[in-house]
């Protein structure tokens, strides 16, 4: 179950979190194939201005993408190449809704969960 955070400045996400979801999930989608579209789950969460900060000043470029995903990946002889389309898709779609101003300041990082440490509605996820 992919599982998205993703935090961005809150002046640039005010009105487009529709489109920015959409765009999001797709990313997922086009890398993972069409089963997991149901599974996207995605939180967005808008920082206040002067909440986000590079070289010790304030800036409105930045985003983090938290991204949940099963241990599992990391094995598979593909798992280069999927982490490298996921990291590229998640951006793309950032930069595609909110301005191509927020790629260099967009950071995705990938969050490993082996299958015992997962749980949905209070279960084990299978």
């Amino acid at each position: 179950m992919p599982h998205l955070t993703v935090h961005l400045p809150e002046n640039r996400l005010t009105g487009k979190e529709p489109e920015l979801v959409t765009a999001l999930t797709e990313a997922i989608v086009d890398v993972y194939g069409e089963w997991a579209r149901d599974l996207v789950s995605i939180r967005l969460a808008g920082v206040p201005a002067d909440r986000f900060a590079q070289g010790g000043k304030a800036v409105d470029t930045n985003a983090s993408v938290i991204l949940g995903i099963r241990a599992g990946v990391f094995d598979r002889p593909d798992a280069a190449q999927i982490v490298a389309r996921l990291g590229t898709a998640l951006t793309d779609a950032i930069t595609r809704v909110l301005g191509e101003e927020l790629r260099a300041g967009t950071m995705v990082e990938l969050v490993a969960s082996p299958p015992e440490r997962t749980f949905v509605g209070g279960a084990l996820a299978v």
